[in-house]
């Protein structure tokens, strides 16, 4: 069993050898561990401080490709490494190396999928008042869209076999952690999130520049997430919604009409007929949507087995090249 624990970074020189020296050298039930860097375009000594550390790997992306873009990389990286169980963690040493087996021990007692680490965001003193709010408000919508109880959505300490890394696609050019919970809640993913600590903040969130553009940011990937994997769901909601408000001005004209005061009140069936047309519109648009999202499950289960046939041809190559040498 081969642990490969991936760190994307950029510009993280500073804190970077304080996050490898701390991570874990042995933990039971796994064979061989093995560090992995991602370099997100760094202009500082990022990657001379990763060697430096003694990491096994570093993958260089060409320029500054933005966390989601690294985080992906990283997961490729892994799995072309062998890696049966892929961590990822922070180089910011935000995280308490010393949970990492906590967090892969789901995985190896019970077969779980997808581990999150929750870092109890409602009592966090490190955030304000105002992003503790946020943070719980965006974990309760997550776990709207995703099926599952969700007290961390943001966390990025997370531990993930290599079946569901070969499942994870990541759309967003913002960030992964909330796109990948609704994806893995459409695919029946066994996720389980476990307590961990974390250390005190060593710099600001590169992530978020504000609470604005948190706000502005996540809300765009939780609506994009929303309609590719529910889109039945939140189309159906919207229809219905235009149509219950066109009833109600139906009615309302009704009323009047009976009263003998239906002549002033003719721009109500005008509404009434626009809000109930818009509204069946959108359920239909609905409908179509769900089967384009039937076809792109279909899509992504094809781009898994090609992805997995890859990596084996791609292991079986690198196994007999060791045998010659």
């Amino acid at each position: 069993m081969k642990l490969v624990i991936q760190i994307p970074c950029y510009n993280e020189a500073g804190t970077l050898g304080e996050t490898v020296q701390a991570l874990p050298r042995e933990i039971a039930g796994i064979d061989s561990i093995e560090y992995l860097v991602i370099d997100d375009g760094s202009t500082d000594e990022t990657v001379h401080v990763a060697h430096f550390a003694g990491v096994h790997h570093i993958i260089k992306l060409p320029r500054h490709m933005g966390l989601a873009a690294a985080f992906v990389a990283g997961l490729e990286a892994a799995l072309e490494c062998g890696a049966d169980i892929i961590v990822n963690t922070d180089a910011d040493h935000q995280y308490s190396a010393d949970d990492i087996p906590c967090l892969i021990e789901p995985i190896l007692s019970k077969g779980v999928d997808l581990v999150v680490g929750d870092r109890g965001v409602a009592t966090m003193t490190a955030f304000s008042s105002s992003k503790r709010i946020l943070q719980q408000l965006g974990s309760w919508v997550i776990g709207q869209a995703s099926g599952y109880r969700v007290p961390d959505a943001t966390s990025g300490f997370r531990a993930l076999t290599r079946d569901a890394a070969l499942r994870t696609l990541v759309l967003s050019n913002y960030s992964y952690t909330l796109e990948t919970l609704i994806q893995a809640g459409s695919r029946r993913m066994a996720i389980e999130f476990v307590p961990v600590r974390t250390n005190p903040p060593t710099r600001p969130s590169r992530l978020m520049q504000g609470i604005s553009d948190y706000i502005s940011h996540s809300t765009a990937d939780i609506l994009r997430a929303y309609t590719m994997y529910r889109p039945l769901q939140i189309f159906s909601a919207s229809g219905l919604i235009m149509i219950i408000g066109g009833l109600f001005f139906g009615i309302r004209f009704l009323f009047f009409y009976f009263n003998n005061q239906g002549m002033g009140h003719v721009q109500s069936v005008i509404l009434a007929a626009i809000l109930i047309i818009v509204g069946f519109q959108i359920l239909l648009i609905g409908l179509l949507a769900d089967l384009i999202g039937f076809n792109r499950k279909i899509l992504e289960e094809v781009l898994y087995r090609i992805r997995k046939l890859e990596l084996d041809n791609f292991s079986e190559t690198q196994s007999q090249s060791d045998d010659t040498q």
